[in-house]
């Protein structure tokens, strides 16, 4: 599991920002995905007979590969974002809301918001400085305390139980890029990619998955439908890589930005299986990419539903670090963003049965 192979080295160009654009762009908060399952429909028609949406609202994908005793691998990203629900008119234009996922209400105030699929222009609102009281400036303030404002024309074009996000284009900045909903658009802009480049020696099973941010549900159905001998979920994790505020070296980071692929060792949801860790960071190493653990901590992918399928399901997770997720704009290296794809190419190319032996798994 050392030699080096020839793999496919995927770029940035023109094409891929302007997918993984529409990708952020889109509004796909958790229990509406349909702008991001439309643009995977049209990115991968070429898999028409092999791709359905399941009653969840998957979109699961099978290409299979040649040969005998071929694994069956299923690599999951989901497509939904946190964001907001309309819950109650108050007029004016003017709507009370809660928020779908794990979002912080001190990031809400003042910030650009689009509601429901027409994509309705809206702010989120609060008192003005100048009208609080020495109390409520040293509150934080809750939900229940803002409104999302669409203007007294905006209200005939929205109703109850829209969902609403961040109004955020992708932007590059210099080696990064910029923008809400990376977390996790950058999975599934890599596994489009991986499906167009998929190996032969295995059988690719792509979950397109919903509703993840509410309790990863989407890959729970997903997985029972694929029945795989592995599991992997591609996503975004967080950077806890600022300095510290004494201004000195950050030296207890979880992840962190340029340092390639973060490869989990366990998280709130899974335990990393030793064996697909170590099929990881050898090929990373063999093939010269860059790679990180994912410190144990908080928080899980899709992976945490998947293993737990049927009689079990060997499962890792591989995550391109971000800054500022859940907020109204992450920040990621394009760097660690193509070697993430360059090793998922790299270690399913190399990929057989002899990675289940149950004696590597000491």
């Amino acid at each position: 599991m050392t030699e080096k192979i020839n793999t496919y080295t995927p770029e940035l160009g023109e094409q891929e920002l302007d997918l993984l654009s529409r990708l952020s762009n889109a509004m796909a908060v958790s229990g509406d995905e349909q702008e991001v399952r439309a643009i995977v429909y049209e990115e991968l028609a070429e898999f028409e007979g092999n791709m359905h949406t399941d009653a969840m609202g998957n979109v699961l994908v099978t290409r299979e590969g040649s040969g005998d005793e071929r694994l069956r691998v299923m690599v999951a990203a989901h497509m939904d974002e946190v964001g907001m629900m309309l819950t109650k008119e108050d007029g004016d234009g003017l709507f009370e809301f809660v928020v779908i996922g794990g979002v912080d209400p001190r990031q809400l105030v003042g910030k650009p918001v689009i509601v429901g699929r027409d994509h309705v222009p809206g702010v989120i609102g609060a008192k003005a400085i100048h009208l609080t009281t020495k109390e409520e400036r040293e509150n934080p303030l809750k939900v229940n305390n803002l409104r999302i404002d669409v203007g007294l024309g905006g209200s005939k074009l929205v109703e109850i139980g829209d969902r609403a996000t961040f109004d955020t284009k992708l932007t590059v900045l210099g080696p990064s890029l910029r923008g809400k909903a990376l977390d996790d658009r950058l999975g599934v802009f890599n596994l489009i990619h991986l499906l167009k480049k998929a190996p032969e020696n295995i059988d690719l099973l792509a979950a397109f998955t919903v509703q993840e941010e509410l309790g990863l549900r989407g890959a729970k159905t997903a997985a029972y439908y694929f029945n795989p001998d592995i599991g992997i979920a591609m996503d975004s994790t967080p950077a806890n890589d600022l300095p510290d505020f004494d201004g000195e070296e950050n030296t207890i980071h979880n992840t962190k930005l340029d340092g390639g692929p973060a490869i989990y060792l366990m998280d709130g949801a899974t335990i990393g299986d030793s064996r697909l860790i170590k099929w990881l960071t050898e090929t990373a190493d063999s093939e010269g990419i860059p790679w990180q653990y994912r410190q144990p901590g908080r928080g899980g992918t899709d992976a945490g539903e998947i293993h737990k399928t049927h009689a079990g399901v060997p499962a890792v997770s591989v995550s391109v670090p971000q800054r500022y997720l859940h907020s109204a704009a992450g920040l990621v290296r394009i760097d660690d963003v193509v070697n993430t794809l360059k090793l998922m190419q790299a270690a399913l190319s190399r990929l057989d049965k002899s990675i289940l032996n149950p004696q590597e798994n000491t």
